[in-house]
């Protein structure tokens, strides 16, 4: 029985320390808009430059991938207005509505943050 009761405590002291380090990990929304930044850009530099039209002699296509570097900050400033986050302690969720101008869609992504990592599980066009 004493056997018993030393494997309880190790068990509860097990998850209680889990459940520190994943409060502590849970990442904060500067962290996310990091995040949101990079993936927006490395989407934006693959799907979208190559099908920039090729209008002005190919400038637009030529310099996409230096217009996205170059518009980071500006990115980064629209992630932040547009997104909530909902805290939940251990985790974070995230919920990003871009909305562009006609006659592009309006995107809508969620992701969740844990132990200072991302993961998208739902983009959509709206």
């Amino acid at each position: 029985m004493r056997m018993l009761s030393v494997f309880g405590a190790i068990g509860g002291v097990m998850v209680l320390a889990s459940g520190a380090l994943m409060a502590i990990g849970n990442p904060g929304k500067p962290d996310y808009e990091d995040y949101a930044v990079e993936t927006l850009s490395t989407y934006l530099k693959t799907e979208i430059c190559p099908k920039a039209p090729a209008d002005f002699g190919g400038f637009v296509q030529s310099y996409c991938k230096t217009l996205v570097d170059a518009g980071q900050p500006q990115i980064k400033q629209i992630i932040a207005q547009t997104t909530n986050q909902q805290n939940f302690l251990l985790f974070s969720i995230y919920q990003t509505t871009l909305s562009l101008p006609d006659p592009f869609p309006t995107y809508e992504f969620q992701t969740i943050g844990v132990m200072k990592q991302f993961y998208t599980y739902q983009a959509m066009e709206i």
